[in-house]
């Protein structure tokens, strides 16, 4: 396995490469979003991911454009992923609220990644909120564009329509569900896996396993939850206020996990009863 470091990227099928270790948003409050994303930034995050349901795109925009301003890093350098659930009544209107996804978020007029954010809008909504998100594409307002919560049946209808294969399905993944089915088939069609709830929102702290690992590197059960993700070959999207735990979860890099460790930590597999959100079907 080539060494991983901070700076880390997947190349997507797109062309464009991904920062492989990214910071998510979800459930950041409003108030505190900017500044935890100045924060993580300073760390040296280049990968942020929010979502029109999170509410705080504008916030995270406001946190890139204040880190470019202090850092001189320029906006190129830093990856930000949005999403959409479900197309509007129209086709117009879906192009209209995608644009105002990609205005709120105000980077130079475009998003690095804009996703399906979930399949349940129905055959004829994923199709028409991926032709809106192909025109937006072309557009040049989203480099790269891809789904959420996807599995292998709902890439294979839009083989049907898709004229751009997606990019990057973001899905639920930790040693508790590792849906085993999406990431293969994700693996074998050039599909860019990012890794949510990779800390199972601290649900696990306390599982022997888990600790037994950590103590052994000397680790955070976050830290080893991370690099699982990291070694699988995911792009997992910890996310945190707290400055001192922004910090903590990009250490992850200079050590690895030994076969064993990641032997055991696959051992604790649950299926779907072992996801906090859902399974990709």
């Amino acid at each position: 396995m080539a060494q991983l470091t901070l700076q880390s990227a997947v190349k997507l099928n797109s062309g464009y490469s991904m920062p492989l270790l990214g910071f998510g948003v979800w459930a950041s409050p409003g108030h505190l979003t900017a500044q935890s994303c100045v924060y993580a930034l300073q760390a040296g995050y280049r990968h942020i991911d929010t979502a029109q349901m999170y509410r705080n795109e504008s916030e995270v925009g406001d946190g890139v454009r204040e880190f470019c301003k202090q850092s001189g890093v320029k906006r190129e350098n830093i990856f930000v992923t949005t999403k959409m659930s479900a197309p509007e009544a129209s086709h117009d209107e879906t192009m209209t609220a995608l644009k105002a996804s990609v205005d709120k978020i105000g980077l130079d007029g475009y998003v690095d990644l804009f996703l399906i954010h979930s399949p349940r809008s129905g055959p004829e909504g994923r199709q028409a909120l991926w032709k809106a998100m192909e025109q937006l594409h072309a557009e040049g307002k989203a480099r790269s564009i891809g789904v959420s919560n996807y599995g292998p049946s709902h890439f294979e209808e839009m083989r049907a329509y898709a004229k751009i294969w997606p990019a990057v399905n973001q899905i639920e993944l930790h040693p508790w569900c590792q849906q085993p089915k999406v990431v293969e088939y994700c693996e074998a069609n050039h599909i860019a896996i990012q890794a949510y709830c990779p800390l199972v929102r601290g649900e696990k702290a306390q599982d022997p396993t888990l600790i037994r690992v950590s103590k052994k590197h000397d680790k955070s059960w976050a830290q080893v939850l991370i690099r699982w993700s990291l070694q699988k070959g995911f792009s997992p999207l910890p996310k945190s206020d707290n400055p001192a735990r922004i910090e903590a979860n990009k250490a992850v890099y200079g050590w690895e996990l030994d076969e064993e460790d990641m032997k055991e930590l696959e051992g604790m597999h649950q299926g779907a009863s072992g996801a906090l959100v859902r399974v990709a079907e």
